[in-house]
């Protein structure tokens, strides 16, 4: 009996760009559409909300069905481009992505815009995926140190340029342009690949042994438990039946691919492509970084929304100037260090910059406006500048270049579902903390506190001596007391944002050094002596 070959996931391969600077152009737009569309439909959010009439819960499932989709379709987008051409994958995705974002300000149905925004999800998700199959498909080695800088820069544009567009397309040109400016950016990432990417031939082989169910399983289980978490902190976690079903039946769906991978003849993503110490404590950090880039990304802003009442216009010049001309700066200096250092050192400094903008930031009163948060907000642009793109360096110059296929879709995967979960975990600690700040400091005040009858006697000679104006002195010490609650809140997030970087600084320091390979500083240099001894022979 003829016993069955067993593969462990596509080769990934592909034909050289000639044209390799309009390749990373519509790598670069593709990268900030990403970043852009994400951020920027979650600050804008309450506009949407006060547009379409939107309940909190209807507003929270709304965000849910614009991003969930990603992380269905995300694992599998490295197989399609791989066996389709990316020109096949990305080009007709970007146009439909258009269209769809031209459409979704002209519904006036929640049907019509929960389901719009769905598929928009669904198209959005195909984008960062196929960007890294084109860096290692259809780039010459010498570029992927630059396309994956150009992947990684999304991360720190991301997080703070939404502000910068929100509010001004808030205050000067309308919401709807929050949907309107892909109108623009995407046929011109259609135009760049239709010029520049190769036409390649279907791959009609792996397509005959293609393993559906192992990316249904993985696709479906993630989404899952995204959906899961993302409406945990809503819904109460385990009080909800429906957080509980959604979570145990992703934890066993997930299980159920691990165990198709290791059975079929032909698995698309084999758990052995990541079974490794050098890339489990890659993943790691990615984690930790996860939840210290979270605890800055929601305590900057919403200390300066929620507390100061600033809307994001008021907002967008402290990140223009601290975030997003930095970051290109930074991811700059990140790529000039990894041609000469390893990976681990980038992410050391990365990781050390962010525990110490955490720090800084941990130290906020109520005094504070946009420009006291300059210093941690700059850090962290650096922090995350440095310590992402390093890590996805060390994790993909640790994998085998030829499996890139099944390495992209576990990378997409673990950034989406990190991210995922260090939101939702630092959501929950602001609002128990919050709670708890509240309670410590509403101990003291009951209705014989002579300290709280001479403060509502200062107020009074300012409100009058009316029983309304009684009432709206206590309304103000209500409101100082909710106020300062979050003040501590936001300045817990800080001290677990800089304890999640010190514990990343801690999984660096296990992490062994990177495998001689094209990501190597040093392997350029070594092939060139290679290369001399043989002409010298």
């Amino acid at each position: 009996m003829k016993a069955t070959v067993r593969s462990f996931g596509p080769l990934t391969s592909g034909t050289t760009a000639a044209r390799p600077v309009l390749i990373v152009s519509a790598l670069l737009l593709a990268s900030f559409v990403v970043g852009f569309d994400t951020r920027v439909f979650v600050v804008g959010l309450p506009d949407l909300r006060a547009a379409y009439s939107l309940s909190v819960d209807e507003a929270s499932w709304l965000n849910t069905v614009a991003n969930a989709p990603q992380i269905l379709v995300a694992s599998a987008v490295a197989w399609f481009a791989t066996v389709f051409g990316v020109r096949r994958v990305m080009i007709p995705t970007t146009l439909i992505y258009a269209g769809v974002s031209f459409a979704i300000p002209l519904v006036h149905t929640n049907t019509f815009l929960f389901a719009l925004h769905g598929i928009r999800g669904l198209l959005l998700g195909v984008f960062i995926p196929a960007t890294i199959m084109v860096i290692f498909r259809n780039l010459d080695r010498k570029y992927w140190l630059i396309g994956i800088a150009i992947y990684a820069l999304r991360v720190p544009l991301s997080q703070n340029l939404g502000f910068v567009l929100v509010g001004f397309y808030g205050d000067y040109l309308g919401w709807q342009w929050t949907y309107w400016q892909d109108v623009i950016v995407a046929p011109m990432i259609a135009a760049l690949l239709i010029a520049a990417a190769p036409k390649e031939e279907i791959n009609f082989s792996l397509l005959r042994n293609a393993d559906w169910g192992g990316m249904l399983l993985l696709g479906s289980s993630m989404t899952l438990i995204y959906v899961g978490l993302d409406q945990g902190n809503r819904l109460d976690w385990f009080q909800s039946g429906l957080v509980t079903a959604l979570l145990v039946g992703g934890v066993l769906l997930a299980i159920g691919f691990l165990i198709n991978e290791s059975l079929v003849a032909h698995p698309w993503a084999h758990a052995s492509v990541i079974l490794s110490r050098n890339i489990g404590l890659g993943y790691a950090v990615i984690i930790c970084f996860s939840l210290s880039s979270a605890g800055s990304s929601i305590s900057v802003p919403g200390f300066l929304q929620n507390v100061v009442n600033l809307r994001p216009i008021a907002i967008s010049g402290l990140y223009f100037l601290g975030a997003v001309v930095p970051s290109f700066i930074f991811i700059t200096v990140a790529v000039t260090l990894l041609r000469r250092f390893d990976a681990r050192l980038c992410i050391l400094i990365g990781l050390a910059l962010m525990a110490l903008g955490s720090q800084l930031g941990s130290r906020l009163t109520l005094d504070w406006g946009p420009w006291n948060f300059f210093p941690t907000v700059i850090l962290h642009t650096a922090g995350q500048s440095f310590a992402f793109f390093a890590t996805v360096v060390y994790l993909i110059a640790n994998s085998d270049p030829a499996r890139a296929t099944a390495v992209s879709a576990y990378i997409q995967v673990m950034r989406l579902g990190s991210v995922e979960l260090a939101t939702s975990a630092m959501a929950t600690l602001l609002r128990q903390r919050e709670q708890y700040h509240s309670n410590i400091l509403d101990g003291p005040i009951s209705a014989a506190s002579q300290h709280l009858h001479v403060v509502l006697g200062d107020l009074q000679r300012l409100f009058g001596h009316t029983v309304r104006s009684y009432l709206e002195s206590l309304s103000t010490v209500a409101a100082q007391i909710r106020a300062q609650a979050n003040v501590l809140a936001y300045a817990d997030l800080f001290i677990l944002s800089f304890w999640a970087a010190i514990i990343g600084v801690a999984v660096v320091a296990f992490m062994g050094s990177m495998p001689m390979g094209p990501l190597h500083p040093r392997f350029d240099g070594l092939k060139r002596n290679q290369t001399d001894a043989t002409g010298s022979n």
